[in-house]
């Protein structure tokens, strides 16, 4: 069967096409800027990559039908997977798209107000165009739902939580579920035995805590601005900042929010950029703003890893993946390293090459914890939850 996943932006269209039985991605593409002026819509297959322009201030229902008519016209399609940020606390998993549904998705927008109704009208488009096939629900937050109340709550009123649903949800969920899979099949054990940490890490980054199957800990909370030190988000701060900068500089609850979540985080401790690679550059050429940017990043990704660890039975591995998880090379190994108690050995030359041929392990064999690189594959795990539940 083959399976169309979108992920649905604000200004952007992202999808793919996956054969299940062959486990193979045989389409990808996006389309953007929408609503912007001049998108174009990119695509790749086994025999290359294409592109095209779409008409002027395409919008997400022009540039579907684009994608459709295109390129999906030839191919027999079993159903769609649809990437959803915010499930609350009313989807613990995947799920068959009914009207209930869309109106229980639309009644968290306000948990998400970015993305649900970005992703919402991606549904409402995609229905209407493949109207003949079944569309599911896959949520972000829905891997997080089995994290115990103990670690969801915040010390705050109980009243928030009962009335307005403030609590750690978590995000990140279908890459985190797609790693502890890989890693179980790593570790060559079942994944009802299996227990580890894993970090994605890009522009947005996450850690979370899984054991036989189940989140038990993250550290994204309500949003995704809690938690590690992120490309332009601040991660944990003291919650009086907003206040004292509302006293100090005047500034509204708007403009702090946007501080915190546009201007912080690598690019305001750097004042460079937010993005890592250019941030080692600028360190080995001596910069010491960049250099302090990357030693925050390695810490406080370092500390949070430590504190996942007290939600676990046992910890067979720590995960690194993501761009910067995956491709940063000297964070893992300062990671590792400030992880010495754990007693994680780095094995440099599997460390430089992102362990390509060891399986992911880019450990020495006699480190008292293994350490593996996995690339993540949301899209692929999109399309494996929505087989499983038409199944």
């Amino acid at each position: 069967m083959n399976v169309l996943v979108i992920n649905c932006g604000s200004s952007s269209l992202k999808f793919a096409v996956f054969d299940l039985e062959k486990k193979a991605c045989i389409l990808k593409g996006m389309a953007e800027p929408l609503l912007g002026g001049s998108a174009t819509l990119l695509w790749e297959t086994e025999n290359g990559k294409q592109s095209v322009k779409l008409p002027e201030n395409a919008d997400l229902e022009s540039a579907l039908k684009v994608v459709a008519e295109k390129l999906l016209s030839v191919l027999d399609l079993g159903a769609v997977g649809h990437r959803v940020v915010h499930g609350g606390e009313k989807f613990k998993s995947s799920i068959l798209i009914t009207e209930e549904v869309v109106d229980q998705i639309e009644a968290c927008n306000n948990l998400a107000p970015l993305h649900n109704p970005a992703n919402l009208l991606g549904i409402q488009v995609a229905q209407s165009i493949f109207s003949d096939i079944p569309h599911i629900a896959v949520f972000d937050t829905a891997f997080h739902q089995s994290i115990p109340q103990e670690a969801y709550l915040y010390p705050l009123p109980f009243e928030f939580y009962e009335e307005l649903g403030i609590r750690r949800y978590g995000f990140h969920g279908t890459s985190h579920h797609y790693i502890f899979k890989q890693a179980a099949i790593r570790l060559d054990k079942p994944e009802s035995e299996t227990a580890i940490i894993s970090a994605h890490l890009g522009n947005g980054c996450s850690a979370t805590a899984a054991e036989a199957g189940k989140s038990l800990d993250t550290t994204m909370g309500l949003t995704p601005l809690e938690g590690l030190v992120m490309g332009t988000r601040c991660g944990d701060i003291d919650p009086s900042i907003h206040g004292f900068l509302q006293r100090e500089k005047g500034l509204r609850l708007k403009e702090i929010d946007t501080i915190l979540n546009k201007e912080s985080g690598l690019l305001g401790l750097s004042g460079i950029s937010n993005d890592m690679r250019t941030l080692g550059e600028q360190a080995e050429a001596g910069n010491p703003k960049a250099q302090l940017a990357i030693d925050v990043f390695v810490f406080r990704l370092a500390k949070a890893i430590a504190s996942l660890r007290i939600s676990l039975s046992h910890c067979d591995a720590i995960v690194f993946t993501g761009g910067i998880g995956e491709n940063g090379a000297a964070i893992r190994k300062a990671v590792l390293e400030r992880l010495h108690c754990f007693g994680c050995l780095v094995n440099g030359a599997a460390n430089v090459i992102h362990g390509k041929e060891s399986n992911g392990l880019i450990t020495t064999e006699n480190s008292a914890l293994k350490a593996f690189v996995i690339p993540t594959n949301e899209e692929l795990m999109i399309a494996q939850e929505t087989e499983h539940v038409l199944k």
